[in-house]
């Protein structure tokens, strides 16, 4: 990541192009680890005074999902998992962001998964930027049956782990 710094107030579009989620989960009951990526379709942030305030719109393509296993990732996209057919995007709204006394930092908001919406806290691990450009990353742990994704219990792990490295310009 380029920038130092905070970034400036004001608003930033994310650049799909170098934005990308990361997962990591288990599979065949826990002895196989799967890691793959998502594509950010588009977004915004916005960067409020106070910072606490800030907000993030941001939309992800179900379909990039990639695991690099090409039977796999259609079985993800098809209705047992991800239904992409009637649920093309995931959609994210971060509604502020809370600081810990330690420093810490946690964007609070929600995350639409096949309809379902649930409330999710991403653990703000960077953000820095300047009056041009913004980079974040972030992590957070999803419970998949929160949104209703329930199939292959016990084959397929029920939480995955997600790195968000985001990249946004003015």
């Amino acid at each position: 990541m380029s920038v130092t710094g905070e970034p400036a107030k004001g608003e930033y579009l994310i650049d799909p192009g170098r934005s990308v989620i990361s997962f990591s989960t288990r599979a065949v009951y826990g002895l196989l680890r799967v890691r793959g990526t998502f594509r950010v379709g588009h977004g915004k942030i916005s960067v409020a005074e106070p910072t606490t305030a800030s907000t993030v719109d941001a939309v992800v393509d179900a379909a990039s999902f990639d695991s690099a296993n090409a039977e796999r990732d259609e079985h993800v996209r098809a209705a047992d998992f991800l239904d992409v057919e009637n649920h093309p995007e995931i959609v994210f709204r971060g509604e502020g962001v809370d600081q810990a006394a330690n420093g810490k930092r946690t964007l609070r908001g929600t995350l639409t998964v096949r309809g379902v919406t649930q409330p999710i806290s991403l653990a703000l691990r960077q953000v820095a930027g300047d009056d041009q450009e913004l980079v974040a990353r972030a992590t957070t742990r999803i419970d998949r049956y929160a949104f209703g994704v329930t199939h292959a219990k016990g084959m397929t792990a029920r939480y995955l782990t997600l790195t968000l490295d985001i990249v946004a310009n003015r």
